[in-house]
């Protein structure tokens, strides 16, 4: 009965996510729905203690980043540098190669170590733009960039900095570059599948006289009459971003240390701060506002009359979408504190083969929660012990398990009701219905590439 109450939790949220209904709202009426049928009386402690205090520390963390993006993607959009770039791309590839292009930035992006929540902001703009321009229905796009950022970039290609491919080290004992053959199998597979169901979907909507579409919402705004930049001007930001964010991810530790003790005249006691567990989000945020003063002082007499109702727009737009995301945090975390979350994931244990069970106990955990670093981070806190034993006694080295980890992570956690997946829909002006049907078919295809590269290691031995 428990596992019941933490699956129809999840339904709720997926369903209510799907038709169109604010997570924010119905993500803690979910999951405190969850809590009244297993212990009524812990609803309004679960709710202050775990749901709000998860949500709050997420948008302490993150809520910069979230806003830093959505000012940059609006400059990016007001300047003319997406038109320009998107122009030059049209140029160089032609039209039938939007997607590509669009992939291929956003795994730029997200490989130079930009969260997939920056690239969502910051890609949009040329997404938008070069869709238009390609006549491909605007619906695709959110796929489009998933396939780019919440995919191979994101936790199968060897060396790459995102969380979901840090946290098997800790367990482990690897670094980010476990297992390069299987990683780079692996994401060769999402890359080239992924790419033909996209083009696939295209040719089907231009079978059915299926354009970019017409009274959309959330469409970027560039001045019409403005002179385009040089497209390695426009290009610039984008670079220097993902530069940056290198630069300062090295600097930043150098600078400060292991820990920081901040003391200030006005204050009782010094704050204490973990750089290591910081220094991601600070590179992130030094390096967007590099890539913002760079727009500006390259573009500010274009962007000056649109500059206020602009920002506001993106103040707005980022508030929603740090709140979504939050929102899902926190219900992640009451669910999986729920009996019936460990006694599914007890129930996993059962299955005999080390890889398959890790694949599916992340992936699953991953889905509950909607998240793929909380589902990761659960399974293996939980379960590392026991995978490493049956790794061993198989002989199979740590670093398979590292890749199959990260690679797992990222296949069911997309789900409906996931952060990233909401942010997404949100920045593109986009609902479920809509669009989401393509999301998941980029999903199960990277959900597939984990047992793609089980079977790679068995066949060949390959690491």
């Amino acid at each position: 009965m428990s596992v019941i109450v933490a699956l129809a939790a999840l339904a709720l949220l997926m369903l209510a996510a799907y038709r169109g209904y604010s997570v924010i709202l119905f993500a803690p009426l979910a999951a405190l729905g969850a809590v009244l049928l297993t212990d009524p009386g812990a609803v309004a402690p679960a709710f202050s203690g775990v749901f709000m205090e998860k949500m709050v520390g997420f948008i302490k963390l993150y809520f910069p980043v979230f806003l830093l993006g959505a000012v940059f993607g609006k400059l990016i959009e007001l300047s003319g540098f997406s038109r320009s770039i998107v122009s030059a791309a049209i140029r160089l590839l032609g039209t039938r190669q939007a997607m590509l292009v669009i992939v291929l930035v956003c795994a730029l992006l997200t490989y130079g170590g930009v969260s997939l929540f920056v690239v969502v902001f910051a890609v949009y703009p040329f997404a938008a733009e070069m869709f238009r321009q390609s006549d491909i229905p605007k619906r695709l796009i959110p796929a489009t960039i998933a396939l780019g950022a919440f995919s191979f970039t994101m936790d199968a290609l060897p060396g790459t900095p995102q969380i979901q491919n840090i946290i098997p080290s800790a367990f482990f004992g690897t670094n980010a570059w476990a297992a390069p053959w299987l990683g780079l199998i692996g994401a060769l597979f999402v890359l080239a599948v992924g790419l033909l169901y996209l083009q696939r979907q295209r040719r089907k909507a231009h079978a059915a006289g299926e354009g970019y579409g017409s009274n959309l919402r959330n469409e970027p705004e560039t001045a019409e009459g403005i002179v385009l930049p040089n497209p390695w001007l426009a290009l610039s930001p984008l670079l220097l971003v993902g530069v940056a964010n290198l630069v300062f991810t090295r600097w930043i530790p150098e600078l400060y240390g292991k820990t920081h003790s901040l003391q200030l005249a006005g204050m009782a006691a010094p704050v204490q701060t973990e750089v290591g567990k910081i220094t991601a989000i600070w590179a992130v945020e030094a390096a967007l506002l590099l890539g913002i003063l760079l727009v500006l002082v390259s573009s500010f007499g274009v962007v000056r009359s649109r500059l206020a109702e602009g920002t506001r727009t993106a103040v707005g737009g980022s508030l929603l979408a740090a709140m979504n995301t939050a929102s899902e945090y926190g219900f992640g975390a009451v669910i999986a504190a729920l009996p019936g979350f460990l006694v599914l994931s007890d129930a996993l244990r059962s299955i005999p083969d080390p890889l398959v069970n890790e694949a599916i106990t992340v992936t699953l955990l991953a889905g509950i929660t909607g998240s793929a670093s909380g589902g990761m981070s659960i399974a293996l806190a939980a379960m590392s012990d026991t995978f490493i034993a049956a790794a061993n006694a198989a002989q199979i080295p740590l670093e398979v398990l590292h890749r199959v980890a990260a690679m797992a992570s990222g296949g069911m956690d997309t789900l409906p009701h996931n952060g990233a997946v909401i942010t997404l829909l949100a920045v593109t002006g986009l609902t479920h219905r809509e669009a989401y049907k393509d999301i998941f078919g980029i999903t199960l295809i990277k959900t597939l590439a984990v047992f793609v590269v089980i079977g790679t290691f068995y066949l060949t031995g390959l690491v």
